[in-house]
């Protein structure tokens, strides 16, 4: 029998689709961004007050590994927060202009209920405009917003973060595909932190691997 026409032409059109949309979903979120100086005299480690950094955070052959228990202390003696071993990007905290994070993260299986990454700064009485969160072995926006990468435990996965602290707009990319895209929470500055805090319902032991970090901002 012999194939009809119409079949063959809208199986050559599904097949076309096929090839072109990963092509028009991947996205270089780094273009037009000038790549600036990171190293240690721009970030901190904040961790338990009570311990030597050795003893919550490395680096080694280029990896950051940050972890830390869910019955630490905070990071320092008058905070009331959770606890936390977070690589704090203070050296370029910003309050105009377009501004990118971007790194390759990793949360082994088990970590869960903690912030691997946020943009630091907001309108009282919150603290951030974005944090991205693990819960159940998914990373999402804050606790229950939208997923970005569902299966996010033991494999490497690029993330960018671009902040138009102008505009109030932020984005998400997971391996060059923009994955979300929401409204800041405004404040005087941002700036950028990773590793691990701990949140609602943390498991017991949290940790998140961090190698290639850049800081970018974009070309006026």
């Amino acid at each position: 029998m012999r194939p009809n026409m119409s079949s063959l032409v809208i199986g050559c059109l599904f097949h076309l689709l096929a090839i072109l949309l990963p092509c028009q979903s991947a996205h270089d979120p780094t273009k037009s961004f000038v790549s600036l100086p990171f190293n240690p005299s721009y970030y901190h480690i904040q961790s338990p007050y009570n311990l030597p950094e050795k003893k919550r955070y490395s680096f080694v052959n280029g990896v950051h590994k940050c972890w830390v228990y869910s019955t630490d202390k905070p990071h320092s003696r008058t905070s009331r927060t959770k606890p936390r071993t977070e690589i704090a990007i203070m050296g370029y905290r910003y309050n105009s202009g377009i501004w990118e994070f971007e790194a390759y993260g990793y949360v082994p299986k088990g970590t869960s209920g903690v912030s691997i990454m946020q943009v630091f700064g907001s309108k009282p009485p919150r603290a951030t405009s974005l944090m991205l969160m693990v819960y159940g072995g998914s990373l999402r926006y804050y606790s229950k917003g939208p997923v970005v990468l569902a299966d996010v435990y033991d494999k490497w996965f690029k993330l960018n973060v671009i902040d138009d602290f102008d505009s109030g707009k932020i984005r998400v990319y997971i391996n060059n595909v923009l994955k979300l895209e929401v409204v800041g929470r405004g404040g005087k500055h941002h700036a950028f932190k990773c590793g691990v805090y701990a949140q609602r319902k943390a498991s017991r032991r949290m940790e998140s691997r961090w190698r290639n970090i850049k800081i970018s901002r974009k070309r006026a």
